[in-house]
Order: C-alpha cells, then structure tokens, then sequence
C-alpha cells in the first residue's frame, strides 16, 4: 500500500521534551504502520515564534510529505508551519489555541486536514478554544475526558491516531 506520506514529525510543548509518554506512545504506533518518526528538540526554546523558525528550518530535512503531530505549543507551532512545509495533515494535542497576547497569532490557514485532541478539564489551554478553532475549519475534534497533559489517555489517543493515520494512508 503506497502511503500519501513518509513520515511523522512531533513537536512537543513547552513543559515536556521530545520523548514524552506520549510521544513515545504515539511514535510507536506510527513505526508499528510502517512509517518513520522524527521528535525535534525544543527545550530551552520557551519563545513560541522561535520554536516556528526551528521547525521551518528542520521540518525541510525531513522525507515528505510528512504528518505534523504537535502538543499545547506543539500544537501552535505544527499548525503555524503546516502550510509553508506543505504538511499532509495535522493531530493536535490541546493545542495552544487563541492564548492571552498571541489570539493574533493563531494560525488560521494550515492547507491540510486538521484532528484535534482535547480534555474538558484543561485548566492550561481552555476546551472552547479547540472547539472554535475546529468549528471555524471544520476540523475533527475529539474531546477527552482529561486535563491538559491528556497522561491519563494515552491509550485512546494513540487508538485515535492510528484510525488518523490509516485514514490518511
């Protein structure tokens, strides 16, 4: 079966590393597909456009086309790059979405499919800013019931991006 895309690239968020539970989870899922994986290092990057800059210059090292997969600023700065690095699509992970002094900086045009993954109780990144963002898109939303770090769900998120990921195949 010939793949619409070679590679799964994760941007983790700003409190966690390139090989969290979930990307781990996530990343095995993927490689259990037959699709490759690749984490970028973010830490000690806390500025949101510099993170931007560094998945702009790595993301053209990567086999294409490729899935996005971000988390809280993950999430922001896979769906910021999505269409200038021609992504096949997106999964986010309570993606920081309209967050105080940045609402302006919310990507609006990815260019691709977009699933987003969130917990009603996120007490980080409000549940109603998935939700507008997904209306406003027509996204796929599927809201958990979770906090923000969504730990407690690994299993079904990564029952989620396995439908995603065959779906795209």
């Amino acid at each position: 079966m010939t793949r619409s895309f070679q590679t799964v690239v994760f941007s983790h968020g700003k409190e966690s590393g390139p090989w969290g539970a979930k990307i781990v989870a996530m990343a095995e899922v993927a490689r259990e597909l037959g699709v490759a994986v690749e984490s970028v290092d973010y830490q000690g990057i806390d500025d949101p456009f510099a993170r931007v800059e560094k998945l702009l210059h790595v993301g053209a090292s990567f086999a294409a086309p490729f899935v996005l997969v971000g988390s809280s600023m993950g999430g922001h700065v896979s769906a910021a790059v999505a269409a200038s690095l021609r992504a096949r699509a997106l999964f986010l992970l309570a993606p920081a979405f309209y967050m105080p002094g940045f609402e302006a900086h919310t990507p609006q045009h990815v260019g691709c499919p977009a699933t987003l993954v969130h917990g009603w109780r996120d007490a980080v990144v409000p549940v109603a800013n998935s939700i507008r963002w997904a209306g406003e898109r027509a996204a796929t939303l599927h809201v958990l019931d979770s906090d923000h770090r969504l730990q407690d769900r690994i299993g079904e998120i990564c029952g989620l991006f396995r439908q995603f990921l065959q779906e795209l195949g």
